[in-house]
């Protein structure tokens, strides 16, 4: 595995390897919290990844076995203190950013997942959990609530449960979360079946895939005539590509296709 970047305070590590690109939150002994360092790192990883085309696929994780990322930096003091006179904030930001990468997202969820770490969870297409994780919105706990998390988990799970989460502060284990639809698999082996997954994912046609995770985006909110009417006009892009030509031929010829991502 080869790094291309560590930032200056080494809060985020990126590493890239057969074209996966590995975002691995450094501050183990702040439980993975979330820092103005690593939201900086995340959001200037993702912006290139956008603009990357060589890149499969991105697995986001934590340091260490005990937290993905704790959210908020309490600690601080300052983690609820912004410049108002911005019209957006860090965490915002970052989640913008990731829902325009249309790179397969992972999240590996390696311990606690808390509070603005399941907005990071929620930001990734799909995601793979320890056996051990924790997933929970506890800022009602210290007087706050979560806000721009919402955004990006009201999709993923049920009203009532998520309700629950956030007016009790209180958190569920990794099989909770999955049978509820937050991660994708859970098990004692995290890498393994996070391997497994990503094998399933590399092996197909990068040009689909992207074209495929903007459509999905694309229609979240649209109600069905405009949804039914924008997925009509887009099939027809699909099979314009290299990619749907050279799956199509390899089909018919019984062999393993060859794709370009284009």
């Amino acid at each position: 595995m080869t790094q291309e970047k560590m930032n200056a305070d080494q809060e985020l590590d990126v590493r890239r390897q057969d074209g996966v690109l590995w975002l691995t939150i450094c501050r183990e002994e702040r439980r993975n919290a979330l820092s103005p360092g690593v939201l900086q790192g995340l959001c200037e990883a993702f912006a290139q990844a956008a603009q990357d085309r060589s890149l499969r696929a991105i697995v986001l994780t934590g340091a260490g076995d005990k937290a993905f990322c704790a959210g908020a930096d309490l600690q601080t003091g300052k983690s609820f203190k912004f410049d108002y006179s911005e019209p957006s904030q860090g965490l915002a930001d970052l989640l913008r950013l990731a829902r325009a990468t249309h790179v397969p997202k992972i999240a590996r969820i390696n311990g606690a997942c808390m509070a603005g770490g399941m907005g990071l969870m929620a930001m990734c297409d799909m995601a793979v959990a320890a056996s051990h994780a924790r997933f929970g919105l506890p800022e009602v706990k210290v007087g706050v609530f979560p806000a721009q998390v919402l955004s990006v988990l009201q999709g993923l799970m049920g009203r009532r449960l998520l309700t629950e989460l956030c007016v009790t502060g209180e958190s569920i284990d990794a099989h909770q979360a999955l049978a509820c639809g937050l991660v994708n698999d859970v098990g004692d082996d995290l890498d393994a079946r996070l391997q497994q997954l990503l094998a399933r994912v590399l092996d197909k046609s990068p040009a689909a895939i992207r074209r495929g995770l903007y459509l999905m985006k694309q229609i979240e909110a649209m109600p069905f005539e405009q949804s039914m009417a924008f997925t009509e006009s887009q099939i027809g892009l699909f099979a314009l590509t290299e990619d749907a030509a050279e799956g199509q031929l390899a089909f018919r010829e019984k062999r393993q296709p060859r794709w370009t991502g284009r």
